[in-house]
């Protein structure tokens, strides 16, 4: 099967401004939404972002076009979405606020793409992301505290406990299936709450302090960052930090997505019983999805707790499951870039909807179904796979 992309692709040229200009244009809106003080301006963006999608809605032509233009020149993709990740706390210059709105919204979009692996190319409703987050925290932060390891060491510990546990949720799963499973995967997540909130070794409800930044070549990410003379706040030692693990998590997916264990989760998602009627041991690959899921959530867990020096159960409640799936959704399933955007607007449109007051989670909950309505398939809908790409 050939990928429709390919007849709609631009020539070298035009497929390199297509795509410097799309970049820019999503960073510009990105700074304007972050910018936005009153509640006036995010309802005028808002409406801005809502015409464009419907416009995209009614033309997918266009989507196409800028999608063809990524995939003709993706070095020129990746070299200006490098340079727009690393200029960006430059323009915001000093105000630590938006540098911060921006580092949780990178680690929820590691926490979306981990999701994505079951939700989006599996369809494995799993509620449980928010534990496995919880876990790679508290792993990581407990070992920093009691026995005196650097970041680096407690990264890959803490992603290799969350992935066992990611084994032992996903291998009594296997014995249920739709509903029953989000139970299973809900049920886990309140149960590694409640733990957490009543061992003593855990901190309890008072959780854990104290957690020490990381040091890099000598340099503490609890300092600010010069670069060529510049100053950054120290919350830019997370932010690249973060926008690296993005990164990772992309590259992942990508090579997932092509590979054929994305070509497996896919069957599994279209129809089970005819993926095992084609050899393909499902309840293998179902664990498999747990375990990656379990596995990037926890890097992103690991990264939040010494960022914010300080975790507690309440940080990794069954909400934080419901949001990322929510992030899933409204960006689009199995689509990597609509799930990171759906992971930025649904993590900085609350805090800017502040200006609302008490009708905040009204507005909120009124345009996530007014994006919807808009486009049902998500922001960025999943888009025909290209077999021939596959291994």
């Amino acid at each position: 099967m050939r990928d429709h992309l390919s007849s709609a692709a631009p020539g070298p040229g035009a497929a390199a401004a297509i795509t410097i200009l799309a970049q820019l244009c999503g960073a510009a809106f990105l700074y304007l939404i972050l910018k936005a003080d009153g509640g006036w301006q995010i309802v005028g963006l808002l409406v801005l972002l809502g015409a464009g999608f419907f416009v995209l809605e009614k033309k997918p032509a266009i989507a196409d076009r800028v999608m063809a233009s990524f995939a003709r020149v993706p070095l020129v993709a990746m070299a200006t979405g490098a340079a727009v990740v690393l200029l960006f706390p430059f323009i915001l210059g000093s105000n630590t606020y938006l540098m911060h709105l921006l580092i949780v919204a990178l680690l929820y979009s590691v926490l979306a793409l981990a999701l994505n692996f079951q939700l989006g190319s599996a369809n494995i409703p799993n509620f449980a992301t928010g534990a496995s987050y919880g876990i790679g925290a508290y792993v990581s932060a407990l070992l920093a505290i009691n026995f005196g390891m650097s970041f680096w060491l407690t990264l890959p510990v803490a992603a290799v406990a969350a992935t066992l546990f990611g084994f032992i949720i996903g291998i009594p799963s296997m014995r249920t299936r739709d509903t029953y499973l989000a139970l299973v995967t809900i049920a886990f997540g309140v149960v590694v709450q409640q733990l957490l909130n009543n061992f003593d070794w855990t901190g309890g409800p008072n959780g854990l302090v104290g957690i020490p930044a990381p040091t890099l070549f000598g340099h503490s990410f609890a300092q600010p960052l010069v670069i060529f003379g510049h100053k950054l706040p120290s919350q830019a030692n997370f932010y690249y930090l973060s926008a690296a693990l993005v990164v990772v998590a992309i590259i992942t997916a990508h090579r997932l997505h092509g590979s054929r264990i994305g070509l497996a989760w896919n069957a599994l998602r279209a129809d089970e019983i005819a993926a095992r009627a084609q050899g393909i041991n499902v309840a293998w690959f179902k664990v498999l999805a747990f375990a990656v899921d379990a596995f990037l959530a926890a890097f992103a867990g690991t990264i939040y707790a010494f960022y914010v020096s300080y975790i507690s159960p309440d940080n990794f409640t069954f909400l934080v499951s419901v949001t990322i799936m929510t992030m899933v959704i409204v960006g689009g399933m199995d689509n990597i870039f609509g799930v990171i955007v759906g992971a930025f607007l649904l993590t900085i449109l609350p805090e800017k909807l502040r200006a609302f007051s008490d009708y905040r989670l009204l507005f909120f909950g009124v345009v996530i179904i007014g994006f919807l309505m808009i486009r049902p398939q998500g922001l960025f809908p999943q888009r025909m796979r290209n077999y021939g790409e596959s291994r």
